[in-house]
């Protein structure tokens, strides 16, 4: 059984600046805008300066939020901070990011497995 205060990071992958703001490879950043706009909350910065966050309950549990302030090639670091910093596992981590080998406009839910050459990912 889960500890509903054990918290879940939800990390959007995307590319910073307006060349990319609404383009299908910033779906990860357009999906935690969406969310965090539902739960109220503004985004913050991180006091490691690596990422912005929004804290939140979705359906009771803890959810961190999370955009990093980096390409998404190197989103690694800011999300491995943020894992750290509240204590997420690695299993509790969701990424939200694009798939050039999904429809435009589907979804696809994926647990573990490789990262198919996505180098957010990695």
């Amino acid at each position: 059984m889960t500890d509903p205060d054990d918290p879940w990071l939800i990390i959007g992958l995307g590319n910073p600046g307006p060349k990319y703001a609404r383009t299908r490879h910033n779906v990860g950043y357009l999906v935690t805008d969406l969310l965090a706009d539902r739960a109220g909350a503004r985004w913050r910065a991180h006091k490691s300066g690596r990422a912005a966050v929004v804290e939140d309950r979705i359906g009771g549990q803890r959810v961190v939020l999370g955009r990093a302030r980096s390409y998404m090639n190197e989103s690694g670091g800011p999300v491995s901070t943020l894992a750290k910093f509240y204590k997420i596992t690695p299993e509790r981590i969701v990424a939200v990011h694009d798939e050039l080998d999904v429809d435009y406009g589907a979804l696809r839910v994926k647990f573990g497995g490789g990262d198919n050459g996505h180098n957010g990912l990695k």
